[in-house]
């Protein structure tokens, strides 16, 4: 089985309000995610936000450029690997080569 693989950018990314509308843009959410952490939470686990043609995919979101909003949001990026950790629908995973 074939991963279907999703790339968030997280470049210049520097705060909630942009990690949010990053997601929306890059992983294509729903108009109507409210752009909040349990928001976040709940789309990241529907299966069928995640499927094609009624069929779920396996979907793996590689999460790019991550590291300055981990360095000036210490604690928001804390919340955000555990939306992303708890995430039930999909994989993320954090590149580590070339995020700089």
């Amino acid at each position: 089985m074939t991963a279907r693989v999703v790339t968030l950018d997280l470049d210049g990314v520097t705060d909630k309000a942009a990690l949010m509308d990053r997601c929306a843009r890059d992983l294509r959410l729903p108009d109507w995610f409210g752009r909040n952490w349990d928001a976040l939470a709940d789309v990241l686990s529907d299966p069928g936000l995640w499927s094609k043609d009624g069929v779920e995919e396996d979907t793996v979101v590689v999460v790019w450029h991550w590291d300055r909003y981990a360095e000036e949001r210490p604690d928001e990026w804390a919340t955000a690997r555990e939306v992303f950790s708890e995430a039930a629908a999909l994989t993320v995973a954090l590149a580590l080569g070339g995020s700089s």
